[in-house]
């Protein structure tokens, strides 16, 4: 009976299978809609304008819509003549704006405001197209549909407080459809009476506000805040029963990136004795936030800790030692800070900031460009390169930084800090040009250096950035943080300056 029983039972899940897999094909092919409708296809010359517009919303207007015509012959005289255009245009502006400012920098108490540079860069507006035609009431009408994405290199230098910061508008963009009627058209010579001008819809204004050269450090009425940090007694992290601490130290209700100190490598009581400045705009509810890390070469950071100090409770002018436990969160309540995870020592001074000392800082003035020294090209210059540092790399088999730097096929390397993802490297680089390199690029890569045990896997890629050298022409100086092309979340920062003699 048993084997009856056995064969029985393979024979009937044989048979179900089978029917399975039948019934299931069946039910697939006969069951598929039926209603689905084959699709249409249309010329576009069956679209009205508006869903041309929809479609194709890129395509100049003399091909989305008949009523318009294409005007290439206005395109390239403005593209001729922009130069002069560029120039009178920059000119007129200047002369419209000297009174207007004159009248509001005594009424805001400003001491003055300054064009340092006023171009509209090599770009012209762009006609998408024209529609003229003419009305019942003798009106001749001109409806041209404009584009204008431009690279201006407009520098206002603004003074007011003690404070000097230069402004530059970047990135302009400029959409109308301004609207021009001559009437009444007349038998005589020019043949109307009164150009208006309107605009047929609210123009599209599109630009950014680059600030340059300015110390909001030195601003009246905010404080400095200084301190050194050291810890204790960490927790083990790693498996040979170690960590690699740092620590990341944010002022609260600022939108800034935090700041770091350097990585101690397989240490549990690192001392760092580092200073560190912050901005702060309001003592009475601002606090310094203090998370430490963990760091590993690959993955994820790990957080060791965190607390944070209120800087209403810091006495000003003197010096405060405190130390703190590390925390799990900063919920008071919570069970999970009672276990030790170490603790952290901060040496706090927290200094309200004085006009004397606003002044004094005034005339060290870091943004001050040295001049090129004696042997430079007569009209040319020096380009000076300074590779500050890094953060986040991440390499795929090691991560072992160093940049290159390469500029008219001339290469030059920073020095290599071997397994670190936040590198610090402050390597100073000088380029001498015949001319100024207005129309060249800095081409900064930065990449990881295998070990020498390290036959299988080379040297890897970790991102690399271009730089236009116009800003740096005209600006003299600039020192900013830029994403790294190919690359997660990297970023370098990278301070340039152009010296003359």
């Amino acid at each position: 009976m048993g084997v009856i029983s056995t064969v029985l039972g393979f024979s009937g899940f044989g048979f179900g299978f089978s029917a399975g897999i039948v019934i299931g094909y069946f039910l697939f092919i006969y069951t598929q809609p039926n209603d689905v409708k084959d699709v249409k296809v249309r010329p576009l010359a069956e679209y009205d304008s508006k869903s041309l517009e929809g479609i194709l919303p890129e395509i100049p207007l003399w091909v989305k819509n008949p009523d318009y015509d294409r005007i290439d012959w206005l395109n390239r005289f403005l593209e001729l003549m922009w130069p002069y255009l560029n120039k009178a245009i920059c000119k007129t502006a200047q002369e419209i704006a000297k009174p207007i400012i004159t009248e509001n920098t005594a009424k805001y108490k400003i001491d003055s405001v300054e064009f340092e540079t006023l171009t509209l860069g090599s770009l012209p507006p762009t006609f998408q197209g024209m529609k003229v035609y003419v009305t019942e009431e003798q009106e001749l009408i001109m409806e041209p549909s404009l584009k204008w994405a431009a690279n201006p290199n407009v520098t206002v230098v603004v003074k007011a407080y003690g404070l000097k910061a230069t402004i530059q508008i970047v990135d302009l963009q400029v959409f109308a459809s301004p609207r021009i009627t001559l009437k009444p058209l007349v038998p005589t010579f020019p043949c109307f009476a009164k150009i208006l001008v309107s605009l047929m819809e609210k123009p599209h204004v599109d630009f950014g506000l680059k600030l340059l050269g300015a110390d909001v450090m030195a601003i009246p009425g905010l404080y400095r805040f200084v301190q050194v940090v050291r810890a204790q007694n960490l927790r083990k992290k790693d498996l040979l029963g170690k960590s690699d601490p740092y620590v990341k130290l944010k002022m609260s209700d600022v939108k800034l990136p935090s700041k770091k100190t350097t990585v101690k490598r397989s240490n549990l009581n690192p001392e760092w004795n580092e200073d560190f400045q912050f901005v702060v705009t309001d003592p009475e509810t601002q606090a310094l936030e203090i998370n430490v890390f963990d760091w590993e070469q690959v993955g994820k950071h790990e957080k060791m800790g965190m607390n944070g100090v209120l800087l209403k409770d810091l006495p000003a002018n003197e010096t405060k030692v405190t130390t703190l436990d590390l925390l799990k969160t900063m919920d008071p309540n919570d069970v999970q800070n009672e276990k030790s995870r170490g603790q952290l020592t901060l040496e706090l001074t927290y200094k309200p900031f004085k006009e004397e000392d606003m002044e004094k800082e005034g005339t060290e003035g870091t943004d001050v460009v040295e001049k090129a020294p004696d042997g430079t090209p007569a009209g040319g210059g020096l380009l000076y390169v300074i590779v500050h540092e890094a953060q986040d790399l991440e390499g795929k088999h090691h991560t072992n930084p160093y940049a290159k730097i390469i500029f008219k096929g001339e290469e030059k390397k920073t020095k290599v800090i071997k397994k670190n993802r936040d590198p610090r490297w402050v390597d100073e680089f000088e380029f001498v040009c015949e001319e100024p390199p207005v129309n060249d690029k800095l081409h900064v890569q930065v990449l990881s250096k295998a070990s020498k045990k390290g036959l299988i896997h080379g040297k890897e890629t970790l991102g690399y950035i271009d730089i236009s050298l116009a800003d740096v022409i005209s600006n003299k100086r600039i020192n900013e943080k830029y994403h790294l092309i190919d690359s997660k979340n990297g970023r370098i920062q990278i301070e340039l300056q152009w010296r003359t003699s």
